[in-house]
């Protein structure tokens, strides 16, 4: 679940994790804001937000290694589920219930108010939509945003999934967001800058004839559902905070056909394209490494893209 994309945070109904920004926030103060940021060692930090990015050591990598496998897990497991007709709260129930057959709390229950399991986007509903009753329908496409806690760690990814049959338009923008996101993580290494990620990103959906969401962004994460630093999924090489081994943080860009803008609906949560576009998000939890990067939310069913074929039995 992504959060507000730019510093300080623009206070807006309900108070939802992810808060609608004023643009006239530049990127230039956005990157002072970053570059002026300093780290702390994750074990001797309180746990809690202190405006300090945590390092963490191998027995943390290890707590986000099962955190991470565990929600991609859900994912994966929601895919047999995902098809004309399926009420989106029937996916929330059964994420509740993989969670608690697992040990495991959807992180998102509870959350500043929020009342479900995960978030279920579909079709123009940016970031953030809330199941409900209403059956998905043969060509809508749908992002399913999980996090579950284990043994106080957090395991965040989302994921694109087809109902039935998707025009090509709808397809396309799913392999593009996939792509940009799988391009920011690959630049992902200890010298690197938030920078070059966004940079990626960018570069890439752009260069697609597609839109990059500005307002909302990555986030630092751990024992922690949201902290330091924010990875904005648009930006400048060698600009922003230059990665260090030990920082976690979420990759999540979300991308759209038509303009990026966005608005937020009455429920105080769920962000749509203000055109109506199609818009669409994939989501991983990585660490940064002495020689690169580590997804910690790879799917244990090898799923990448949708259409997901689990293995015959």
């Amino acid at each position: 679940m992504g959060q507000s994309a730019l510093l300080p945070p623009v206070p807006h109904t309900l108070a939802p994790p992810a808060k609608l920004l004023k643009s006239l926030v530049s990127l230039e103060n956005t990157a002072k804001i970053l570059e002026a940021m300093t780290f702390v060692d994750a074990a001797r930090a309180p746990t809690r937000k202190t405006g300090q990015i945590k390092l963490h050591g191998p027995e943390a990598f290890a707590a986000m290694r099962k955190a991470g496998q565990l929600a991609a897990a859900a994912l994966d497991m929601l895919s047999a589920h995902v098809e004309p007709g399926t009420p989106t709260d029937k996916l929330d129930r059964l994420m509740f219930e993989f969670a608690m057959d697992h040990n495991a709390y959807p992180a998102t229950l509870g959350y500043r108010g929020y009342r479900k399991s995960l978030c279920t986007s579909i079709n123009h509903v940016v970031c953030h939509g809330i199941p409900d009753s209403k059956p998905l329908r043969n060509g809508d496409i749908v992002n399913i945003d999980a996090t579950l806690i284990v043994d106080g760690w957090h395991g965040d990814s989302s994921r694109m999934y087809c109902v039935g049959e998707v025009n090509r338009r709808a397809q396309r923008l799913i392999e593009v967001t996939y792509e940009s996101m799988m391009r920011g993580i690959a630049v992902i290494r200890p010298g690197a800058t938030t920078g070059d990620i966004g940079a990626a990103i960018q570069e890439f959906a752009e260069g697609e004839r597609c839109s990059v969401v500005r307002d909302f962004c990555g986030h630092g994460l751990g024992q922690l559902f949201h902290d330091e630093p924010n990875i904005l999924h648009y930006g400048r090489r060698g600009e922003g905070i230059v990665l260090r081994e030990g920082m976690l943080f979420t990759v999540e860009p979300m991308i759209n056909l038509g303009r990026p803008q966005v608005k937020i609906l009455s429920d105080g949560w769920t962000a749509v394209t203000r055109d109506r576009s199609l818009s669409a998000q994939f989501e991983h939890s990585v660490g940064v490494t002495a020689t690169g990067v580590e997804i910690f939310t790879n799917s244990p069913a090898g799923f990448t893209q949708p259409p997901y074929i689990l293995p015959a039995a």
